[in-house]
């Protein structure tokens, strides 16, 4: 297969407009497209500069209803850890639920922020996990965690 990259993640909200500006306002996201049925407003695109974009749709139109509530359903991979501090300054300044960065050194860094209906944005950088390596990690109870080498499926 040729290039690959991913285009959009969709993501379930309770309020369209509610939402479009909070991803607006944290990731400086342009409004691209916006998508009617039967003359009601259900979703939206949203553009980064990169050509990375992020789909919003009220989630009393989504198939099953989606609830993603704690869940970090997409993680960016940013350049640096002073990157992910920015990001913490601006969810901050916005006054955005999230956590602390965490550097955990050799195994990467990371930022979760938390949108209006719940659902995690993960922000990572300097992530062990690539192509062309395997790592396993076993998380404990208390979020400890131990990687392995060999694969179990």
């Amino acid at each position: 297969m040729g290039g690959i990259r991913i285009r959009h993640v969709k993501i379930p909200v309770t309020d369209l407009a509610r939402s479009v500006g909070w991803y607006r306002d944290l990731l400086e996201l342009a409004l691209a497209a916006e998508f009617c049925e039967e003359g009601s407003l259900r979703g939206a695109q949203l553009m980064h500069p990169s050509g990375f974009g992020i789909a919003l749709r009220e989630r009393e139109y989504c198939s099953s209803k989606p609830d993603l509530t704690g869940f970090d359903v997409v993680a960016f991979e940013l350049d640096s850890v002073a990157e992910l501090e920015r990001v913490a300054a601006r969810a901050t300044e916005l006054d955005y639920l999230h956590s602390e960065v965490v550097d955990r050194g050799e195994y990467g860094a990371f930022l979760d922020v938390t949108d209006p209906d719940g659902t995690v944005l993960r922000f990572l950088a300097n992530n062990p996990l690539h192509a062309g390596r395997f790592v396993g990690v076993d998380a404990d109870d208390s979020g400890a965690f131990t990687l392995y080498d060999t694969p179990k499926l």
